[in-house]
């Protein structure tokens, strides 16, 4: 796996992936003065993010769980000093399906969160990593 980073002006920057995408990103509006892009730190949360509920989806399809829709809502705490790292990390799940049963979508969440998951593995070195889920039973999308 591999990706780029271009400086652009000022402190904006454009990540490329090996894949060919690309984001924007940029430092906030004191420091960079546009805030024309994401921060770098956000995409850690977004990867994370990402990352798990990715795990999330895959493996209650693979239970025959009829999910119809998965979100991730995730809120990190940084140290005040330097380097500013993630301290406390918290991931809340929204999982909407049909008669989706409890005890999947836990199992679902514990396996992303114990061994799928990269990010989410790597981040638990520095962070306390809390996860919660709600469950959604709806009859149709």
């Amino acid at each position: 796996m591999k990706a780029r980073v271009k400086w652009i002006e000022d402190i904006v920057f454009l990540g490329i992936s090996g894949t060919g995408h690309t984001i924007v990103m940029d430092g906030s509006k004191d420091i960079g003065k546009n805030s024309t892009g994401m921060r770098p730190m956000e995409l850690l949360l977004l990867g994370l993010g990402g990352c798990t509920a990715f795990d999330v989806v895959t493996i209650l399809k693979k239970y025959r769980q009829n999910i119809y829709d998965c979100s991730v809502e995730i809120e990190g705490q940084r140290s005040n000093k330097i380097p500013k790292i993630f301290t406390k990390i918290d991931i809340h799940y929204k999982v909407m399906g049909k008669n989706l049963k409890e005890e999947k979508v836990k199992r679902a969440i514990e396996l992303s969160t114990d061994k799928y998951c990269s990010a989410s593995l790597m981040l638990g070195k520095t962070a306390r990593i809390n996860h919660d889920y709600k469950i959604i039973d709806s009859i149709s999308v």
